[in-house]
């Protein structure tokens, strides 16, 4: 079962300082399966469904949505877009690396959403170059109201697992 094979494979126990400061006594890499050659291959082998018809670019977040995009443009033949968290400052300035976004139907990849700010940040940001963003895929869903969470910008949140789905592990 991917549940419990992503979770066994990241979810850590000790003592970690998490990026809000606070401590916490388990961590969730999701790193690892990242890293993994079989278990990426089969978070993206779940996610190619949810991919909508209409997509002309799957555009990777910086950092942990880069290699997933990168999977799923080979399992799918759509071309990847990689999605900074700013734009460059020198060379081309760009947003996004790859094909022109102006116009076209992105699909948003992130491994893991929790408050989804980047996501927010980079469906935001891509608009703002008129490129269609309506859909994000996400590896994991940890966000504390799955269903909700990018409302806001009138996302539709497709998720792989949940933290729920996790949890019963």
């Amino acid at each position: 079962m991917l549940a419990a094979d992503v979770n066994h494979a990241c979810r850590l126990q000790g003592q970690f300082q998490l990026r809000s400061g606070q401590i916490s006594h388990e961590y969730f890499d999701k790193y690892l399966f990242e890293s993994d050659p079989q278990l990426v291959r089969r978070v993206c082998e779940a996610m190619v469904p949810l991919i909508p018809a209409d997509t002309n670019l799957l555009g990777g977040l910086e950092l942990g949505g880069v290699p997933l995009a990168t999977v799923l443009s080979q399992l799918t033949g759509i071309p990847t877009l990689f999605v900074r968290k700013a734009a460059k400052t020198y060379g081309t300035r760009r947003l996004a690396e790859g094909a022109d976004i102006s116009g076209k139907a992105i699909t948003l990849i992130e491994d893991v959403i929790t408050t989804g700010r980047a996501v927010r940040d980079a469906t935001q940001a891509l608009r703002s170059e008129h490129a269609t963003v309506s859909t994000v895929i996400c590896a994991i869903n940890r966000s504390a109201d799955p269903t909700a969470v990018l409302r806001d910008v009138a996302l539709t949140v497709r998720a792989v697992l949940t933290k729920d789905d996790l949890d019963k592990t």
